[in-house]
């Protein structure tokens, strides 16, 4: 395992992703955000086929702070169900991971 994730989720609108996002950094889950939208998703949901337009919401953040940030996004995102995926960060320029490290660190 890595000390280090990317975590991925999806929202129907900008400011739902800006909402998600700030209390997140604010409260160091995450180191910080970014923002993708509008996107284009092509996806099966509820057993039916279907597109539509989303924002992508993208967080760093240490393996040790994701469960809180995953229980954080859960409990937060506007959807019942939201897509929430974490994927290892195998490489990183060193002070970069040290920023996310120092970011999400109690304080």
């Amino acid at each position: 395992m890595t000390d280090y994730v990317q975590v991925s989720t999806a929202t129907e609108t900008r400011q739902q992703a800006v909402d998600l996002a700030g209390p997140a950094v604010q409260r160091r889950l995450a180191a910080g955000a970014q923002i993708i939208g509008p996107v284009t998703s092509v996806f099966w949901h509820l057993g039916e086929y279907g597109t539509g337009e989303e924002w992508q919401l993208l967080l760093k953040t240490t393996t040790d702070r994701y469960p809180e940030l995953e229980a954080d996004l859960l409990e937060r995102h506007p959807w019942d169900n939201p897509e929430l995926c974490a994927t290892p960060i195998t490489a990183g320029a060193d002070g970069c991971l040290k920023w996310i490290r120092e970011s999400v660190e109690a304080s």
